[in-house]
């Protein structure tokens, strides 16, 4: 499934490792925004980290999840990529 991922962490030690560890997931398309084409088990893993990981009474994170016709639907205005756009093997 693809989600977006937004982030607004308040402390710059948290967000440097919350950034760090969506790259495991997926591509920083925007500051503080991935695009990633994950499974049940890595969306799971990400609340498990921001649950143990994050100041819920100050830090915000926002999963959005995309359907693939709406995938499709992206326009970009400006600099950036689109994650369909990525051709790769997971090894």
């Amino acid at each position: 499934m693809i989600v977006f991922l937004t982030y607004d962490i308040t402390e710059p030690k948290r967000l440097v490792r919350m950034h760090k560890f969506l790259k495991e997931f997926g591509i920083n398309t925007q500051k503080s925004v991935f695009e990633c084409d994950i499974d049940d088990e890595g969306l799971k893993r990400i609340r498990q980290y921001c649950k143990n990981n994050l100041d819920l009474s100050t830090d915000a994170v926002r999963i959005y999840r995309i359907c693939s016709r709406c995938m499709n639907k992206v326009s970009l205005s400006g600099i950036g990529i689109k994650i369909t756009q990525l051709d790769y093997m997971v090894v």
